[in-house]
């Protein structure tokens, strides 16, 4: 909210904002809180005054790794002894959970930073937050850099509505899912990859949801920050014949409704498909390169039609 200087309610909300920061921000009192706490991604400038202050002066520090966190410290002259810094990571997080709640109960101001960014993004907090909420203890923000917000404003894409998807699962069954998923999405979405995997993820999305707009974006805030846009098709030529280092954030454009396309038009060129005898494999393939839908939900619509036909007992189209 922006506070303007003239006018009668001017004064009435300058106090109304004081009261917001006194009540709710300040945590020099007695009263143990959590507080959350984003750290920089890759350029220590990002650090804000508030959280230098927060880590500066809060009792403990949970940190994904201990380490990071004791050389971010010490960049700014901040106190890093062994007491403040208790390692809080995905694979202890759930047995660490009761001793940090205690300690918050006990009266402790306690910070929760991960490696970088803000923590319970695709990184350990969410389940340490949401039990903290859950014993109605004072839980915090102290908002800062995050890659995922920096990577959706780099792209260039619509991003009035997105979608953070983080790390996909690795193989199986599981990433399949979600692959799936994305390629019917309808909204941008953001996710994270390594650069072993990149190419891999990249052509699965093309083939399962089509060619669409993409944008890779590496190494945000560093010196060799990148950000590549173009197609999925290009992409995997271009990432094919390139070596690629960092942190990379892909961000995929949402699922292309805005054309004219309708589920009739998608339904009447599959069934026409089936009609001249191709499978249902290749008629969700047809629809995939015609419409740019996702495969697994064109693959489903050919099935039921299929199916449907056959119930009828003629090999016509279903009219509706």
């Amino acid at each position: 909210m922006q506070l303007s200087n003239e006018g009668p309610s001017a004064a009435r909300d300058e106090s109304f904002s004081e009261a917001i920061v006194r009540d709710d921000c300040d945590w020099h009192g007695k009263q143990g809180c959590l507080a959350i706490v984003g750290t920089p991604i890759g350029n220590l400038s990002d650090l804000s005054p508030r959280a230098i202050e927060v880590l500066g002066t809060f009792d403990r520090i949970c940190c994904e790794d201990t380490r990071r966190t004791r050389g971010l410290l010490s960049a700014f002259g901040l106190p890093a002894s062994p007491r403040r810094l208790v390692s809080l990571h995905a694979h202890n997080e759930r047995g660490r959970i009761p001793q940090v709640l205690s300690w918050v109960e006990s009266g402790e101001r306690i910070a929760i930073v991960s490696d970088a960014g803000l923590p319970g993004i695709s990184d350990p907090g969410e389940r340490l937050v949401s039990e903290a909420l859950d014993h109605g203890l004072r839980v915090t923000v102290v908002p800062g850099p995050s890659a995922a917000l920096a990577a959706l404003v780099l792209s260039g894409m619509k991003i009035d509505r997105f979608c953070v998807e983080g790390f996909l699962p690795r193989k199986g069954r599981a990433r399949e899912m979600r692959l799936e998923e994305l390629a019917s999405e309808s909204r941008t979405s953001v996710l994270f990859e390594s650069p072993e995997r990149l190419v891999a993820t990249l052509s699965e999305l093309c083939e399962l949801g089509g060619d669409r707009l993409v944008a890779v974006v590496r190494e945000v805030t560093k010196v060799h920050e990148e950000v590549w846009r173009g197609t999925l098709v290009e992409a995997v030529e271009t990432y094919s014949n390139k070596e690629v280092r960092g942190e990379i954030a892909v961000v995929l454009s949402g699922a292309d409704l805005e054309h004219g396309t309708s589920p009739e038009e998608v339904r009447t060129l599959i069934s026409k498909c089936l009609e001249d005898g191709k499978s249902p494999r290749e008629a969700a393939s047809v629809a995939v390169l015609e419409f740019g839908v996702g495969r697994h939900a064109a693959y489903e619509l050919a099935i039921k039609l299929r199916d449907s036909f056959a119930n009828s007992g003629s090999g016509s189209r279903e009219t509706r």
